[in-house]
C-alpha cells in the first residue's frame, strides 16, 4: 500500500463551500424584515441572489449575495424567477444584497468572498 503525504499547504485548504459561507452574516440578515416593501410576514429566510452574481446552474452563490425574505416571498422568488420577482415588487436584489453585505458586522469576511 502506498501512503500519500500531502504538502502542508494542500492539507490546510478549506472546502470550497466554506469559502462561500458566512453563517454569522446569514444570521444577521435573518434578523431584518422581509425586503419586499410593506411586508412584515415571518419567518425570515436568507434568499440567495443568483442573477449576475457568478453563480452557475445548480451552484449557490456566496453568502455575500443574500437578502432577507419572508418564507412566502422566498418561495415566490423561486417560483416566478428573479427578474419577474424584482419587477413585481420593484426591487433590485443585487443592490439589496450589496447593501446588506456593506452594513453587515461580518463585512470583512464577506469582502474576501
Amino acid at each position: 500500500m502506498v501512503r500519500v503525504v500531502l504538502p502542508r499547504s494542500v492539507a490546510k485548504v478549506r472546502p470550497k463551500r466554506a469559502l462561500l459561507s458566512c453563517p454569522g452574516h446569514r444570521s444577521w440578515v435573518r434578523r431584518h424584515h422581509c425586503s419586499v416593501p410593506g411586508c412584515r410576514n415571518l419567518p425570515i429566510e436568507c434568499a440567495h441572489v443568483r442573477s449576475g452574481t457568478g453563480a452557475g446552474l445548480g451552484r449557490k452563490p456566496s453568502d455575500k449575495w443574500v437578502i432577507s425574505l419572508c418564507q412566502l416571498h422566498h418561495r415566490e422568488q423561486h417560483q416566478i424567477g428573479e427578474p419577474a420577482f424584482e419587477t413585481k415588487h420593484s426591487l433590485d436584489m443585487r443592490e439589496l444584497a450589496r447593501e446588506f453585505a456593506r452594513l453587515s458586522p461580518h463585512w470583512k469576511k464577506l469582502a474576501e468572498m
